[in-house]
């Protein structure tokens, strides 16, 4: 068994893929965990790279939210504007997406210019 990458690594392959997407021609958004309360699936700092035709790279919960954060990253990409998104288990919405680990998280979407 190989041991899993370190933190640093798993973000630099996602700044490496949207990188690399915006180079193919695709748009691209950036979701990053910006704030975590209590028990969260991922820290401050985590991303995920989305490309316009919703495939993506990285991770900022573990699976609990991707699928609605992918749903939002795909919207800032056609109105061009960020979005912050709170989950928490309080939410109806994060009961609905997943995250019943207890915490709360903030995620920041924007599209990548430039």
């Amino acid at each position: 068994m190989t041991d899993p990458a370190p933190p640093h690594q798993h973000h630099d392959r996602v700044l490496e893929a949207a990188a690399r997407w915006r180079d193919e021609g695709h748009k691209v958004a950036l979701a990053t965990v910006i704030e975590t309360w209590g028990s969260a699936p991922r820290p401050v700092g985590s991303q995920l790279a989305i490309r316009d035709d919703a495939s993506f790279v990285g991770s900022v919960s573990g699976g609990c939210i991707e699928g609605d954060v992918v749903t939002r990253a795909l919207d800032a990409l056609e109105t061009g504007k960020p979005e912050i998104i709170e989950y928490g288990v309080s939410d109806a919405m994060a009961w609905e997406v997943g995250l019943a680990c207890g915490g709360r998280i903030r995620v920041m979407v924007e599209p990548v210019t430039g």
